[in-house]
């Protein structure tokens, strides 16, 4: 009886590779997990020079205050979605 071997699965994510070096053009809201900061993340990934992930997958390490920017339409997009769903989320993100 031959002994079938299985191979463990490998896991690709759905994000843009390249992380944003120039300047940015938008500003995205911050994927963050259950009891997470948003503001705490941005801090940490600017401090550790480490990249985080937008709503829409957008992978950047932070450098520049984004207050002067438009929001990502993406974004913004799936943020209304989550609050459609998510009673107590605020009409703009922001922490």
């Amino acid at each position: 009886m031959s002994e079938l071997q299985t191979l463990p699965a490998e896991t690709i994510p759905d994000v843009d590779e390249d992380t944003e070096t120039g300047e940015p053009t938008v500003a995205h809201i911050v994927k963050v997990g259950p009891g997470e900061s948003a503001a705490a993340k941005v801090l940490e990934a600017r401090i550790n020079g480490t990249p985080i992930e937008a709503l829409c997958g957008h992978v950047w390490v932070p450098a520049r205050d984004p207050r002067q920017l438009p929001i990502c339409e993406a974004c913004k997009q799936i943020y209304d979605m989550y609050r459609v769903f998510n009673d107590g989320l605020r009409d703009t993100p922001g922490d």
